[in-house]
């Protein structure tokens, strides 16, 4: 078996007028918000993948189904609580996360740090083993028309 594995995620919502922005378990200040089954955080979603892929346990909708209703509204943290559970299980620990928020608008630099921070408090890593960047595009599709957010992330698997 492999003593690394490297995995990435995807994730994406659409973007309405009166929701919370939730990004890295962190209420970003705007007038538009992710909607979602969860509290759609993207991504949280996209991270949780990465650690799935990786560690070659399916992806988020296999194990958080939105169909279950009790995941209604659910702080994604503890959807990546549990996806950081199920990877130790299989006896793997999490090396480093790197990932890239596309939103139009707002600019989240102010808050990337806390991001990287309360990600890594919930993946019970540190805070230096997690990258959070941000980029627009530049206007095109529906994240520069400012109907979606999108995050990818890549993640880093070991055994010791």
């Amino acid at each position: 078996m492999f003593k690394y594995r490297i995995g990435f995620g995807f994730d994406v919502h659409p973007l309405t007028e009166g929701a919370p922005l939730v990004l890295g378990g962190v209420t970003v200040p705007h007038d538009r918000g992710a909607v979602g089954h969860s509290d759609a955080d993207t991504l949280i979603h996209a991270v949780c993948d990465a650690l799935l892929g990786a560690a070659r346990l399916g992806d988020i909708g296999a194990h958080f189904p939105d169909s279950d209703a009790s995941l209604k509204g659910v702080d994604s943290r503890l959807l990546l609580k549990e996806t950081v559970r199920l990877v130790a299980e299989k006896g793997y620990r999490i090396g480093n996360i790197d990932t890239t928020v596309c939103l139009q608008k707002p600019k989240i630099r102010p808050w990337i740090r806390q991001m990287e921070e309360r990600l890594a408090e919930t993946m019970d890593i540190s805070a230096d083993d997690v990258s959070v960047k941000a980029t627009t595009t530049e206007k095109l599709g529906f994240t520069g028309r400012e109907e979606g957010v999108a995050a990818f992330a890549t993640a880093l698997l070991y055994r010791d």
